[in-house]
């Protein structure tokens, strides 16, 4: 019975001690990401503040996130008073503030800027350029200015569900010229 107590003891306080080092690790990469979301949000929306909230500090690994944002020029009680784009905005600088803590090798965006008006598509585009050192970034999009921005664009053709051709744009530059 007493080998029995022991490791129950044992694995209570292996247990205590994993939780502590998932809150710390937690905590760290929290602040990181945070302080990524307040820069990235400016650098996207010109200006403004944003902030990432523990809702529950005390209990690290249970807690909710809340998302606070003030775009320029406005005063925002909820995330459901922005506009369809500007959610959008706000989710991919998370998403980017994600990125510069933990970079991923490469990265698939499926249309992730489709709500974004022509200037933010652009702002967007411009951005994820900057973070392209460190991801390699596969978009799907039928956005100008994200196509623009693309180093190597291809177009996939579709209809009715089967894929008829797939073509670089690299090598129709290449043959028209």
């Amino acid at each position: 019975m007493k080998d029995v107590e022991k490791s129950r003891a044992e694995l209570l306080r292996f247990i205590n001690e994993l939780t502590q080092k998932m809150q710390d690790i937690f905590a760290e990469n929290f602040e990181k990401i945070n302080m990524n979301f307040k820069k990235i949000f400016v650098d996207l929306f010109g200006g403004g503040r944003a902030d990432l909230k523990l809702s529950d500090p005390e209990n690290l690994l249970e807690s909710g996130i809340d998302i606070f944002v003030e775009p320029p020029g406005k005063i925002i009680k909820n995330l459901a008073s922005l506009s369809g784009g500007e959610q959008s905005f706000v989710a991919i600088a998370i998403y980017f503030a994600i990125l510069k803590v933990r970079p991923a090798p490469f990265c698939i965006l499926d249309e992730i800027e489709a709500a974004l008006d022509d200037v933010n598509v652009d702002k967007y585009a411009a951005y994820l350029r900057s973070m392209s050192d460190n991801t390699q970034f596969i978009m799907i999009t039928h956005r100008r200015g994200s196509m623009e921005a693309a180093d190597v664009p291809m177009v996939l053709q579709c209809k009715m569900r089967v894929c008829l051709s797939y073509l670089s744009l690299m090598y129709l530059k290449l043959k028209t010229n």
